[in-house]
């Protein structure tokens, strides 16, 4: 049977009032200023949209990935909010940094090298390596002059998400060890940090997965929902296969809705035969392999086949789908494709 339908993509329904509200409680986890993390394209988001809305609400410090992604955040939110990059200052940024008054976090000593000789009047932020080993000046490069007119001294925690990591104990002795006695603001914590509570917090934190409505934020409101279209169904007899290699056979006669989204579109490979949808509260299991366009779905148990199917919602978080796809919320927001309609609110 074919569903007529007017849109061919899935709808990307983004609440943009309670990322706000994710903002504001994570902001009241602390007593110091609270910036926000829109890397990556405002974590599938959309920046754009994402930084104004945290913008109406207060929000003057952002902090994205490379001097690309403050390019377009200053085009969104015009001269006024402090973007800081966690890049740093790259080789061959110098003017793409001057003329947007984006900060870099420098992040090694051949960085604040450059910095200092080709924009010594321009602000500047750095970044310490406690033990994630990732970016940041490691501590045999440091000196606490090195912060002198820094708006920023900042290091990334590794192991947050897990509250009880002794990993968190010794990175936090390791920053105030490296920045003892250092007059510039200090910032440590990310949405795992802000709730490992008040010594983790110092004078600016930065949420970022927990605004999306992402783990470890247990109290998050959700933010992304995510309807798919059914654009066939059939009916497929016991011993049928299903999809790509035939990885799904039918043990009694089935009803398979195909279902327009695919790992195009960030519904990865690895929700093959284990993702399930959403046919209102009633849970729809994925069959099969994820395809470039489509998915597979049984629908055998319903009594009407629905125009849509939803995959995120209230019936299942980014974690929850993630974790039937054995990765993290991170990478299925992030991973969210650019054919979907967005529908903010």
């Amino acid at each position: 049977m074919f569903h007529p339908d007017p849109m061919g993509t899935g709808t990307l329904h983004i609440d943009l009032t309670a990322l706000v509200d994710n903002w504001r409680a994570l902001d009241r986890q602390s007593a110091t200023d609270t910036g926000a993390v829109v890397k990556a394209d405002g974590y599938g988001l959309g920046a754009g949209r994402v930084s104004k809305a945290l913008a109406e609400a207060g929000v003057r410090t952002f902090f994205v990935a490379t001097a690309e992604e403050a390019t377009a955040l200053r085009a969104s939110l015009g001269p006024d909010p402090v973007i800081y990059v966690f890049s740093g200052h790259m080789d061959g940024e110098t003017q793409t940094l001057s003329d947007l008054g984006a900060v870099p976090l420098l992040n090694s000593p051949e960085q604040v090298a450059r910095h200092q000789s080709q924009l010594p009047d321009h602000p500047f932020g750095l970044q310490l390596d406690t033990g994630m080993n990732r970016l940041g000046i490691e501590a045999s490069d440091w000196s606490p002059a090195m912060s002198q007119d820094a708006t920023l001294v900042m290091s990334h925690l590794a192991c947050a998400d897990e509250p009880d990591h002794p990993a968190n104990a010794a990175q936090l002795k390791a920053f105030l060890d490296m920045t003892a006695g250092i007059l510039a603001p200090r910032s440590l914590a990310a949405t795992g940090g802000i709730l490992l509570g008040p010594e983790y917090h110092f004078d600016m934190t930065r949420p970022g997965v927990g605004l999306y409505g992402g783990l470890p934020f247990a109290g998050a409101k959700p933010v992304v929902g995510l309807d798919l279209p059914v654009i066939q169904t059939r009916t497929v007899d016991p011993g049928e296969a299903v999809g790509y290699a035939q990885s799904y056979v039918a043990d009694s006669k089935r009803v398979i809705a195909t279902v327009s989204g695919g790992y195009a579109d960030g519904l990865i490979r690895a929700m093959s035969s284990t993702a399930t949808l959403y046919a209102g509260e009633t849970p729809c299991p994925l069959v099969g392999r994820v395809s470039m366009d489509l998915i597979t779905v049984d629908v055998t148990h319903l009594d009407d086949v629905p125009t849509h199917l939803s995959i995120l919602g209230p019936q299942q978080s980014v974690d929850q789908l993630a974790d039937a796809a054995g990765t993290i919320g991170y990478e299925i927001l992030t991973s969210l494709g650019h054919r979907y309609t967005r529908s903010y609110a």
